[in-house]
């Protein structure tokens, strides 16, 4: 049988036009187990690498990789099968898909300010960022949400790790699921390992202050790819530099334990700026109090918890 019978559901030109749709409604939709969606940006336009080249780099980081339709370097797609990775579906198992696109210009100015006012992991770096780099590689998967948690973010990272080496002009990575830029010599320096990768490069801490209250929400965008609630706080008093690293730590938990937090249970709270065990803090599933909508796992702070809840 041939790999191209494998994919009747996701032809190539069918995936083009799906990643494309994906990448115009990014901003308004979180699909729980949806497509991995990132931008490798670039000062200057690349040279595509050639099918064969891309094939080679993307199984030296994934295993055994399969290039399958039309590979036209002109065309600026291209599209791979990881065998190594079988998502299983009520009515098939097939491989993931890996879908690269050519080097096209970057439109920054689809980012608004609200998005960029998030970007704390390149503050410094931000607006030279969004202004230097004028091009984009846009580089997702399709049909990785049939993967469990911890396998499907494990390889998002190593197929990250292979499109950095596949692109060394790349100066940033711009995650489209969850508003997060992080400098692409960061991920390259290797410092980060296994699962926590995930954490560390497509998961983002958001902050923000309530009009017209002492009260502030840290909340987590990222997990919800993993189908895992992304996390929420919402609270006055308490430096919300802890609250971040405690949404880190969570974050990080959840993930390298098969989601073991369930409705009504407690976690460790923090007393000055550690987290300990003698402070329990309560999580109940709610609807996200800022946008994007979407589930959250909602953490009551105790003392330094704002509004209601029930």
């Amino acid at each position: 049988m041939g790999l191209f019978s494998n994919f009747k559901k996701k032809k190539p030109e069918d995936t083009r036009q799906e990643a494309k749709e994906e990448l115009e409604k990014f901003d308004s939709t979180i699909r729980p187990g949806g497509v991995f969606m990132v931008q490798l940006l670039m000062k200057e336009k690349c040279d595509v690498p050639t099918a064969e080249g891309m094939t080679e780099i993307l199984s030296k980081h994934l295993g055994k990789v399969e290039a399958f339709g039309d590979q036209n370097k002109e065309k600026g797609f291209f599209s791979f099968a990881a065998w190594d990775y079988q998502s299983e579906f009520s009515d098939a198992k097939v491989p993931v898909q890996l879908s690269i696109m050519g080097c096209e210009p970057f439109q920054a100015d689809r980012i608004d300010e609200m998005k960029r006012s998030q970007m704390w992991n390149c503050q410094e770096d931000r607006d030279r960022i969004l202004s230097e780099c004028k091009y984009a590689v846009t580089s997702v998967d399709m049909l990785g949400g049939g993967l469990k948690a911890q396998i499907r973010a494990n390889m998002l990272m190593d197929y990250l790790e292979a499109l950095l080496e596949l692109y060394p002009t790349c100066e940033a990575v711009y995650s489209l699921n969850s508003g997060k830029l992080i400098l692409a010599d960061t991920i390259r320096s290797g410092q980060v390992k296994g699962l926590d990768r995930f954490i560390q490069y497509c998961v983002n801490a958001r902050f923000f202050n309530i009009n017209g209250t002492n009260d502030h929400v840290v909340d987590t965008l990222g997990l919800s790819l993993l189908y895992i609630e992304d996390l929420q706080y919402h609270f006055h008093d308490m430096d919300p530099n802890w609250v971040v690293g405690h949404a880190y730590s969570m974050a990080s938990y959840i993930l390298s334990n098969d989601c073991p937090i369930k409705n009504g249970d407690t976690i460790d709270g923090i007393a000055d700026g550690r987290i300990v065990q003698d402070i329990q803090w309560k999580c109940c599933f709610e609807d996200a109090l800022i946008g994007p909508k979407r589930p959250v796992l909602d953490v009551c702070m105790g003392e330094y918890a704002a509004g209601e809840r029930q």
